[in-house]
C-alpha cells in the first residue's frame, strides 16, 4: 500500500530532511512515526500525501509513484487519504459543518449525499451537536475530532495523522486515539507521527522510528508497554 525505497529529501541550503529511506506498510496496518523534533516525521507524511516530493528515490502509494506524478493527478491520490495536520489549518470564519463539507466540494460530490457524509463524520467524532458552531468556539480537544472529521469525510483508505495528540491533555489524547482505533478496526490504514511514548504503549502496533532524518532499528510495539 504505502512503499519508501531509498528515498531522500533535501530543502534549499542544503538540509537533509530525510537520508536513504526504506520501508513497507502493509494495506490496514497501523505504524506510528516516532522521533525527535526535526526528525523528519512531518516530511515523511508530506511525501506520502505528495505535499512534497522527494529528490531521490519512489514514493509508492497505492500502487502510485508520488515522485512521478504530474500536478493534475495529485487531487485523485489525495481522495484516498485523510489528512490531520499538527496545526489543524480550520477555517475560523466557517461553521463546524462548512469546514468539514470543504474537502467533498472540492472533490464535486453531490449536494445531498454531501450533507449525509458530513453528518456520519462528525457523529463518528462527537461533535454532531456542535454542526453550526463556529471552531474557535470549540476546546482543543474538540477542534482535533473536528480535523479528524474532515480527514475522514470522503472515506479514505489511507489516514495520516501529524502529531495529533501534542497539545492536548491525557483525557483527551485518549479520546482521540479511540477515535483512530476504531478507524483501524474497519480496515483504514494509519500512519501517525508523535513523540508520545504514552500514546505508543496503548496499541500493539509497529514504530518507524527517525533520528535525524534516519530511520533506526525499531520493535513491534505491544499493547501495556510489552516489546517483542
Amino acid at each position: 500500500m504505502i512503499s519508501f525505497s531509498q528515498v531522500c529529501k533535501r530543502y534549499p541550503g542544503g538540509y537533509e530532511a530525510l537520508k536513504n529511506i526504506s520501508f513497507d506498510i502493509a494495506e490496514g496496518e497501523m505504524v506510528f512515526i516516532t522521533g525527535h523534533s526535526g526528525a523528519g516525521k512531518s516530511t515523511l507524511l508530506n511525501l506520502i500525501a505528495a505535499i512534497e516530493r522527494p529528490n531521490s528515490g519512489s514514493v509508492v502509494v497505492n500502487g502510485q509513484n508520488v515522485a512521478s506524478l504530474k500536478a493534475g493527478a495529485i487531487p485523485y491520490l489525495r481522495r484516498n487519504l485523510g489528512l490531520v495536520f499538527q496545526d489543524h489549518k480550520l477555517l475560523f470564519d466557517r461553521s463546524v459543518f462548512d469546514n468539514v463539507m470543504l474537502p467533498l466540494q472540492i472533490c464535486g460530490f453531490d449536494h445531498r449525499e454531501s450533507d449525509k457524509r458530513v453528518r456520519a463524520a462528525l457523529d463518528k467524532v462527537g461533535l454532531l451537536q456542535r454542526e453550526k458552531a463556529n471552531p474557535i468556539a470549540l476546546s482543543g480537544g474538540e477542534q482535533q475530532r473536528l480535523c479528524i472529521a474532515r480527514a475522514i469525510v470522503n472515506r479514505p483508505s489511507i489516514l495520516l495523522a501529524d502529531e495529533p495528540t501534542g497539545n492536548l491533555d491525557m483525557a483527551y489524547a485518549a479520546d482521540i486515539m479511540g477515535i483512530f482505533k476504531s478507524f483501524h478496526q474497519v480496515g483504514v490504514t494509519l500512519l501517525i507521527a508523535t513523540h508520545d511514548e504514552g500514546v505508543m504503549r496503548q496499541f500493539e502496533a509497529r514504530a518507524l522510528a527517525l533520528k535525524h532524518g534516519e530511520l533506526q532499528p525499531t520493535s513491534v510495539r505491544q499493547a501495556h508497554g510489552k516489546h517483542e
